[in-house]
């Protein structure tokens, strides 16, 4: 890589997202200057580098002052490093060598709250500081993420031009990245959307389990109604990557997805979400599921031995194949919008908290390219939230209350087929039992509040009073 003319941008972490991330700026026309402190991994990086459109724009470096000084003012430096202490470290590192104004981008998937800190840190010294949350994985980062940026709203017009170009462009053509809000808010949102991400993986294993354990489908047969869904109104990358995996096929001929061990991993982004959506106040039930799920799948030894202790009572299966696939079918778009109405919901609470004054059908609209999450299904809500910006839940809308009173024959159908075959779907049932709950007008927490007051004296409100007064009863009196 040779070295020249001021950078436009400077780049720190050059493993899979940080190189390919390198690799679409200078695609994109931008001189980007890459920082790697061991000097042989710079050159096998520059290997890489080759291919590049524009490679005479892009600069190597193993000592960071030098980095530093190869980049024009204001700098704006992207992180991509694990989240926690090195972008601390790096941010004390680059500290002394920057300018006022300079502009420092954490593109990892960093705790919103730590990204609080850091504007605020930042800011106090003079500097600029985004969090932007980047989802598309390995490909999106070389060809167009989703990209979520949030901070220091003073650096969004010198960065906006960089982040845009770098984005993936929905097909209407807009940029799959706009500016989210203050502070921590732009990691929160990619938070929310990991959150969504386990709950749609969650629900698309437990439609293939269906297709597999209660109708007998063949792995052709389920990739060819994954396929098929695909071009309706499941449409989304991960329907349509799951109908690649079931035709998938080892070197041996036989099919990859069945040899493959039944225990999934987890980075802990999903935990923040329901740890972050509890102390909101937020019901986050699905999503909670998800993660939950991917716990107990870990336990395979302990499940090993109590599947050997307890003996099944699974009936025939499904009786009427065809019959059960549009009902799955129903269950799976269903239980998806319980999952997003949560997930968008949070969004709403936080934002109302944290006064980031998130714009709901924005976020929607940036997701539609380049992240995990991509899907024909955003289109609508974003045009929910569109034509109601406060809309509280997804589920008051008109819209989603005709998609819903279609759908809940088959998705009630589908969780009492699951029920009475002994066959798991508990992010299916955690749905179901979600939109029963929300859509009831009286729900037993009564009984809750009395058990609380009877035993802590914490007291209870009466349907006859306003809300807001509270009462306390001496429970070991009969009042006759």
């Amino acid at each position: 890589m040779k070295k020249q003319t001021k950078t436009q941008i400077g780049l720190i972490g050059l493993g899979v997202m940080g190189k390919n991330l390198a690799l679409n700026l200078a695609n994109n026309g931008w001189s980007v200057s890459v920082y790697n402190r061991d000097e042989k991994g710079l050159q096998h990086i520059a290997e890489d580098f080759v291919q590049v459109q524009h490679k005479d724009g892009m600069q190597g470096y193993s000592d960071l002052v030098q980095f530093t000084a190869s980049i024009d003012r204001p700098r704006k430096i992207m992180l991509m490093v694990p989240a926690g202490k090195p972008v601390d470290e790096l941010i004390e590192k680059l500290s002394p060598l920057l300018d006022p104004n300079d502009i420092i981008i954490d593109g990892g998937n960093s705790n919103f709250e730590d990204t609080n800190q850091r504007v605020i840190r930042m800011e106090s010294k003079g500097f600029y500081f985004i969090g932007a949350g980047i989802s598309g994985g390995e490909e999106g980062a070389l060809n167009g993420a989703s990209i979520m940026p949030g901070g220091s709203i003073k650096a969004w017009e010198e960065v906006k031009p960089i982040l845009q170009s770098i984005a993936a462009k929905a097909e209407d053509g807009t940029p799959c990245c706009e500016w989210i809000g203050t502070a921590g808010s732009g990691h929160f949102v990619k938070m929310i959307h990991n959150g969504i991400e386990y709950g749609d993986m969650q629900l698309i294993a437990e439609a293939y389990w269906g297709m597999k354990e209660l109708a007998g489908m063949s792995n052709e047969e389920m990739s060819a109604t994954f396929t098929a869904w695909n071009n309706g109104k499941l449409q989304s990358y991960l329907i349509e990557i799951t109908a690649h995996i079931l035709k998938h096929k080892s070197k041996d001929n036989t099919y990859l997805i069945d040899q493959i061990l039944d225990v999934s991993g987890q980075k802990g982004t999903g935990r923040w979400t329901v740890t972050n959506a509890m102390e909101l106040g937020m019901p986050l039930g699905l999503i909670a599921t998800a993660v939950f799920q991917r716990n107990l799948s870990a336990q395979k030894d302990t499940r090993k031995k109590a599947a050997n202790m307890y003996i099944s009572n699974k009936r025939d299966g499904i009786r009427d194949k065809k019959d059960f696939i549009e009902q799955l079918s129903s269950a799976l778009y269903a239980s998806k919008l319980m999952s997003y109405a949560q997930g968008f919901a949070v969004l709403k609470q936080a934002s109302d908290t944290y006064h980031w004054d998130l714009d709901l059908a924005s976020i929607a609209k940036l997701w539609r390219g380049g992240c995990i999450i991509r899907s024909k299904f955003l289109n609508d809500i974003a045009d929910a939230f569109s034509s109601n910006p406060e809309l509280p839940n997804l589920l008051l809308s008109a819209y989603f209350k005709q998609e819903v009173e279609t759908l809940i024959d088959g998705w009630k159908s589908v969780v009492i087929d699951a029920l009475q075959n002994d066959c798991a779907m508990p992010a299916f049932s955690s749905a179901l039992n979600y939109f029963l709950a929300f859509t009831s007008e009286e729900l037993p927490a009564n009984m809750i509040q009395a058990q609380r007051d009877y035993f802590g004296a914490h007291t209870f409100e009466l349907k006859r009073e306003k809300r807001g007064q509270f009462y306390h009863e001496n429970w070991n009196t009969t009042n006759e």
